[in-house]
């Protein structure tokens, strides 16, 4: 299994609602959390060929921003 770390904007709960929809709909990812606490907001994605590009492409078109770190 792989880790990818993303540097976002998700910031509360409602964003984490909103994302969520998004991130479960690949298959790829197994598990994913954000870190609202950190002030990066990191969000941690684990899974088997990941591709961070998707990520970042299908967060954009739900209104957030992310960047891998």
């Amino acid at each position: 299994m792989e880790t990818l770390k993303f540097k976002t904007n998700i910031k509360c709960g409602g964003c984490i609602a909103n994302v969520t929809p998004v991130l479960n709909h690949f298959n790829e990812i197994e598990n994913w959390k954000v870190d609202t606490q950190n002030p990066n907001k990191i969000l941690e994605i684990e899974g088997e060929n990941l591709n961070a590009d998707k990520v970042i492409t299908a967060l954009k078109k739900a209104g957030y921003q992310a960047e891998i770190i």
